[in-house]
């Protein structure tokens, strides 16, 4: 392989870890497959191994056009890159995935628990699928490789509907796991305890709501009786006026009488102060006569007093 610059050297190492895991994953998935009966699960596996063999082969084309090598092992860096060392790593990695596909088929200690662990190791390799396309596609993107951004995007994209199938998968085989292998009587204890505990719960609360709803009815009663006491005295009184029309005519006769007594006697004081307005007036105006006589001057001098005898 010729030298490549750095640039397509760091592109390079990055698509050949991703080429390396789609190799890997191919022979994993196809020992699943063998080892699943659930129907809609194997269809989607084998769906899934077609487009693992078609990411595989997009990587390898988009290593070739960038002048490198397509390997199936991360390398250390882009400086050691070299056709002989990826020769002995695909060798190895290979013989890694054939290795896993055996040590799947003897998982588990029945059907249904072999094809949860199966379920649950694709859905962790989905992820790191989906966390090295990530990484590539912001790598490309960040060198101005667009053809390889692109790519990577498109790729990641269906890992990630395959690890969406997987999140709803797995916890109903969790439930059939349950049912395969542990027995009825014990899943139905837990369930009763907890039923039971429901009852006593809604028996407290029933009870509760009984000892609230007879307070209420007690205190209800008791304002409906007050409130029929105080409409019975009501109408006595009213009665009892009715009955007594001279006791009310007297009352009035009485208000009235000292109403006219106050009004006179106001009257009478009103007239007396004019009165004795009027005879302090005269009085005053008598001696201011009186006293401008006296000193007139058409009446000459004051006289004077009499010689002592």
């Amino acid at each position: 392989m010729a030298d490549l610059k750095t640039r397509d050297a760091k592109l390079v190492q990055y698509l050949n870890e991703a080429y390396g895991k789609e190799k890997e994953l191919e022979t994993a998935l196809e020992a699943h497959i063998a080892m699943t009966t659930r129907a809609p699960y194997r269809k989607r596996l084998r769906e899934h191994l077609t487009e693992t063999k078609r990411h595989a082969n997009e990587v390898q084309r988009r290593v070739k056009q960038l002048g490198g090598e397509p390997e199936v092992l991360q390398l250390p860096g882009p400086e050691v890159l070299s056709k002989g060392a990826g020769a002995a790593a695909g060798l190895g990695s290979r013989a890694v995935a054939a290795a896993k596909g055996p040590l799947h088929a003897i998982r588990g200690t029945g059907e249904q628990e072999k094809m949860l662990k199966n379920a649950k190791s694709e859905y962790s390799e989905e992820h790191e699928e989906i966390a090295t396309y990530q990484a590539i596609e912001v790598l490309a993107s960040s060198l101005g490789d667009k053809a390889t951004a692109q790519l990577a995007r498109a790729i990641r994209r269906e890992e990630e509907r395959m690890a969406s199938f997987l999140s709803r998968l797995i916890p109903t085989l969790m439930k059939a796991v349950i049912q395969e292998e542990v027995p009825a009587a014990e899943r139905r204890s837990g369930s009763r305890g907890r039923k039971a505990t429901k009852r006593g719960g809604a028996k407290r609360g029933a009870s509760r709501r009984a000892g609230a709803s007879a307070k209420a009815a007690s205190a209800k009663s008791a304002g409906s009786a007050s409130r029929a006491g105080s409409k019975r005295a009501v109408p006595k009184t009213r009665a009892g006026a009715k009955r007594s029309p001279a006791k009310t005519a007297g009352a009035r006769a009485g208000v009235a009488k000292r109403a006219a007594s106050a009004k006179a006697k106001a009257k009478a004081k009103a007239s007396g102060a004019r009165g004795c307005g009027a005879k302090r007036a005269v009085g005053a105006k008598a001696k201011a006569s009186s006293a401008g006589r006296r000193r007139s001057p058409a009446s000459g001098a004051r006289k004077a007093p009499a010689a002592k005898r």
